[in-house]
């Protein structure tokens, strides 16, 4: 992962450049403050923009209502669990383990 720069060493960064800039024979115009590089000087972010008309809505009331039936339904109706066959221990009169059986229940 490559180390984060800091914002101070981002504003060097910036400096030098401006300043190689300036050395190479560029030039800094100063631009007044409120002047904006837009058409106009207008704001973009002002100007409503253009929606297009509302669609149709699909009615589903029929679908949801089968949704919701086959939710009761099933409600109604758990599935049936096949249960695993289990291991029981058999033991003699005095608790001696004798076999394991397997058990279907």
């Amino acid at each position: 992962m490559k180390p984060l720069k800091t914002k101070a060493q981002i504003r060097d960064e910036i400096a030098q450049q401006v300043a190689s800039y300036i050395a190479d024979g560029g030039d800094v115009r100063d631009v007044p403050r409120g002047l904006s590089g837009n058409i106009n000087n207008s704001n973009l972010f002002s100007a409503s923009t253009s929606f297009e008309p509302k669609h149709e809505r699909t009615p589903l009331n029929d679908v949801i209502q089968q949704l919701d039936e086959r939710k009761r339904n099933s409600k109604l109706h758990p599935p049936k669990r096949h249960r695993q066959p289990t291991k029981k221990l058999i033991t003699d009169d005095f608790g001696e383990p004798l076999r394991w059986v397997w058990k279907d229940e």
